[in-house]
């Protein structure tokens, strides 16, 4: 049956109308914004309005602003870029004098292959840092790995929150950490921008990166911000047409990335305390009805302790959670099964990250979480958006009692040997 009710907004949230109108509207615009006559020149000034209506938005100037082909464009040119020039800008693998890269477990999977990639082609060397049970970076393994020789580090790279689970990350305690021993600190904000403030940026963080269609903007338009002072090696060459990249810039894509971004921040507030309601509504009905399911990450720990009557303790742990997403785990059940059988009812959900849906391996957020295999293999991502009703929330709930129960049922899956990632 077609999907009623859309409750994967982490995945990619659906473009509003305005916006739509705006990306249309910007689409009829002819010319290329490096051309000196008038039509590019025209496509320019709607790109740079963009570009300042964007940077506008986390308080930096319009010229730290790169755009970039999507989310994992910026994080690629952040974190690769980063580690080429801190080894003297060198892209090549001889002599690296800072070789370590400080990279949280939980990390996203564009973060994770890229650092991966520059250990296996690049000389680099991965500092691995631990998370705690909500899948939160333990500051003190930080503070440990730059103590172990600060002079050889690179960078530390960090989401702004786990995707997955939803915990805010200490982004201003890590970034002043990095920043008293002189290593910049690229941010993956791709699933925290739009749905919290984000500016100021912390004193210390170097880059950060964004994407357009997590908060209703078109797919493959995204940014670096890059800060005075921190400078990238380019991933691409041929035209230098922003600071770190080449390439002919998409004035359309940007201009409705800006009209996303300005709907977003227009009531971010007032946005985010109706998704936590509405979050901590479907928490305490999936508690009431199904006492056996875990909820995880810090709004699974406020969800529990609101149950509690804790409700100075689950304040606290509502603070560190992003407002729309609920992430919980059934004993038993294969997520990917619970994902089918709610897809069956009409409710689109997911069982983690996008990027990683459909590889038959347990999420590593929640490895890195503590969780065993065998517990990691019953997760589901819940994340709400914008337009989601108190109405749409209630059916989920109505329909989760039986597909957890078919799923249980239907009981783990045999394992196979993997034939690669």
């Amino acid at each position: 049956m077609p999907v009623a009710v859309y409750l994967d907004h982490a995945a990619g949230s659906p473009m509003p109308a305005s916006v739509r109108g705006a990306y249309l509207s910007a689409l009829e615009a002819v010319g290329n914004p490096s051309s000196i006559h008038s039509a590019g020149q025209a496509a320019r000034g709607m790109l740079e309005d963009a570009r300042e209506r964007l940077a506008a938005t986390l308080g930096v100037d319009a010229v730290e602003m790169v755009f970039t082909g999507g989310g994992t464009e910026a994080v690629n040119l952040g974190v690769k870029g980063l580690f080429w020039k801190r080894q003297g800008g060198s892209a090549t693998p001889s002599a690296r004098p800072r070789p370590r890269i400080l990279v949280p477990r939980a990390e996203h999977h564009a973060t994770l292959d890229a650092v991966e990639w520059l250990a296996a082609h690049e000389g680099a060397v991965l500092r691995w840092l631990e998370v705690d049970e909500v899948g939160a970076l333990r500051l003190g393994d930080l503070a440990a790995a730059l103590a172990e020789n600060p002079d050889d580090v690179a960078l530390l790279t960090m989401l702004a929150a786990n995707n997955e689970v939803g915990t805010l990350q200490p982004v201003a305690e890590a970034a002043a950490l990095a920043a008293a021993q002189g290593v910049p600190v690229h941010v993956d904000a791709i699933a925290a921008y739009g749905q919290l403030p984000l500016a100021p940026l912390p004193a210390g963080v170097s880059a950060v990166s964004l994407s357009a269609h997590k908060l209703g903007g078109p797919v493959g338009v995204g940014a670096l911000v890059l800060r005075r002072g921190a400078d990238v090696v380019p991933l691409l060459h041929g035209g230098s047409q922003q600071r770190g990249r080449s390439g002919t810039m998409d004035a359309a894509g940007a201009a409705a990335f800006a009209a996303a971004s300005a709907e977003a921040h227009a009531a971010i507030a007032e946005r985010a305390a109706r998704k936590a309601q509405l979050r901590d509504r479907l928490a305490a009905g999936i508690l009431a009805a199904l006492p056996q399911v875990e909820l995880r990450g810090a709004a699974g720990r406020a969800a529990v302790a609101r149950a509690a009557g804790r409700d100075a303790e689950a304040a606290q742990w509502a603070a560190r959670a992003l407002p729309g997403t609920l992430h919980l785990t059934v004993p038993g059940a294969e997520g990917d099964s619970l994902l089918m059988l709610l897809d069956l009812a009409g409710f689109a959900v997911s069982t983690g990250s996008a990027c990683q849906a459909g590889v038959p391996e347990p999420s590593h957020v929640l490895l890195a979480m503590g969780l065993d295999e065998q517990a990691a293999r019953g997760a589901l991502r819940i994340s709400l958006g914008p337009e989601t009703t108190e109405a749409e929330v209630d059916a989920l709930l109505a329909a989760l009692p039986a597909a957890v129960e078919r799923a249980t049922s239907a009981g783990l899956a045999a394992r196979t040997p993997s034939l690669g990632r």
